[in-house]
């Protein structure tokens, strides 16, 4: 099974995921059985486009280590749950400043630099 931050030549830089086989469960990242179930799960790609669940803003660095700050400094950063139509909720860096965030909006996700980014999509 691939990681789950792993990307391959026809899907680009989209987030992999597993469902099951037996109830359609999809979770990420991938894993090999069910959290539900306990039934086999199969790699899926999953939707990079999505809902803004619920976000916050980062305002302290990150443990170090493994946190490296920048040459700059820590600079104040928002994350949040995206929700995929698969039904999987994943954390995500978004590239959406604090005052643009809104719980509902339409963004697009993709694998960056580690971690899960989300960006707002125009309306």
């Amino acid at each position: 099974m691939e990681g789950p931050l792993s990307t391959a030549p026809d899907t680009g830089s989209r987030l992999h995921g597993s469902r099951c086989a037996d109830c359609a469960v999809a979770t990420y990242p991938a894993g090999p059985a069910c959290p539900r179930c306990g039934g086999p799960a199969e790699p899926v790609v999953l939707s990079c486009a999505g809902t803004l669940w619920t976000w916050t803003v980062q305002r302290y660095a990150p443990k170090s280590p493994p946190y490296v700050p920048p040459a700059a400094g820590f600079t104040p950063f928002t994350v949040g749950y995206v929700e995929l139509p698969e039904g999987v909720r994943v954390l995500a860096a978004l590239d959406v400043p604090p005052e643009e965030a809104e719980i509902g909006m339409p963004v697009t996700i993709t694998v960056g630099d580690g971690v899960p980014r989300a960006r707002g999509v125009a309306v």
